[in-house]
């Protein structure tokens, strides 16, 4: 099969490899129909992850076919359509229990693209498949369905659910990347008085504007306002960046909280100088995709309005290509670019 190959700090190729096969009984073989590049690929590539070796085929996110399950894989069969959560959960250990799957102590966890092979080729070999993947409704089109491998559970769970978005907040959402539009797109469900978007990019807050936001803008005026006055109830971080973490300190209000969503590859200044007696709450985590079920019937009834995320489509064999326009989503106006089978 042919796959995108990690070789190195900034060294990937589109590669012929072997054709993974069951492994574990509890395994199954998914032939990709549709893909797509995070930002965590972004920092794999860069080198931020150096548990990532040389020769891993990258990718976490995906939906496809069934083509082949392991022994003991009891809730599916060859020819089911699903989802590849971008997590992997063995179902036993006590965190899978707690449906933290994310935190999976028995094997699991982000593994997929990381520990083992990933989604960025054209079969990839699902642990724990039982548990690793949701079933997909024939009716749904795969530019939103890849949507809930990770993108929506992550905006939702590590934002949303952890910040504790609630009814007439005034929510701040630092970054208008992929994951900070589907975080303004589910708060929406929870009828905040007023969401206000930060970002760099003047198209990103152009998008901001049309999936939900009240307003957004660059660094300015209506931080330097919050940060003087009330502040917000909620701040999401999705910037990844330490300057944006610094902004989510200074907008949040005395009681609120922080939900950090994005992937810091560097270093982030906390200023306990300043946030000691404010009493703010600030969460991190990495997603654990128990919320696909739920969001997956969100999407199909129209209540997650997501076409706006999806910007540039490729066939798989332009992976290369879409890391690059992914990678300066800021000057080329990508959000979510989902690849193909050809």
């Amino acid at each position: 099969m042919r796959a995108l190959v990690y070789h190195g700090p900034a060294q990937t190729s589109w590669d012929s490899v072997p054709d993974p096969v069951i492994e574990e009984p509890t395994d199954a073989i998914v032939r990709i129909d549709a893909t797509t590049v995070c930002g965590s690929d972004l920092h794999i590539r860069r080198g931020d992850f150096p548990d990532v070796g040389p020769g891993t085929v990258l990718g976490h996110e995906a939906v496809g076919e069934i083509v082949d399950v392991g022994a003991d894989v009891h809730r599916l069969r060859a020819g089911d359509q699903v989802i590849v959560s971008s997590v992997s959960a063995c179902g036993d250990c006590g965190e899978c229990r707690e449906a933290r799957y994310g935190q999976c102590r028995g094997g699991g966890g982000w593994i997929l693209g990381n520990l083992v092979g990933g989604t960025q080729a054209e079969l990839v070999r699902v642990p724990f498949a039982d548990h690793s993947v949701t079933r997909c409704p024939s009716d749904l089109p795969l530019d939103d369905a890849v949507l809930l491998a990770e993108l929506l559970p992550t905006a939702y769970e590590v934002g949303v659910r952890n910040g504790h978005v609630s009814p007439g907040d005034t929510l701040v959402v630092v970054g208008a990347g992929p994951v900070g539009l589907a975080a303004v797109i589910v708060a929406r469900l929870y009828s905040p008085r007023r969401i206000v978007v930060v970002d760099l990019a003047g198209a990103r807050l152009e998008t901001a504007l049309r999936v939900g936001a009240d307003a957004a803008e660059s660094p300015g005026a209506m931080i330097a306002e919050l940060s003087e006055g009330p502040g917000a109830d909620v701040v999401i971080e999705a910037s990844g960046d330490p300057d944006g973490f610094v902004l989510c300190t200074r907008a949040v209000r005395s009681g609120g909280h922080i939900a950090n969503i994005g992937s810091h590859g560097k270093p982030a200044t906390l200023h306990l100088e300043s946030l000691w007696r404010k009493n703010v709450t600030i969460s991190t985590g990495q997603v654990d995709t128990s919320a696909t079920p739920w969001l997956l019937e969100l999407l199909r009834c129209g209540r997650l309005p997501v076409s706006a995320l999806v910007t540039h489509t490729f066939g798989l064999g332009r992976m290369e290509e879409a890391y690059e326009l992914f990678a300066h989503g800021a000057t080329t106006g990508a959000l979510k670019v989902v690849l193909h089978r050809e």
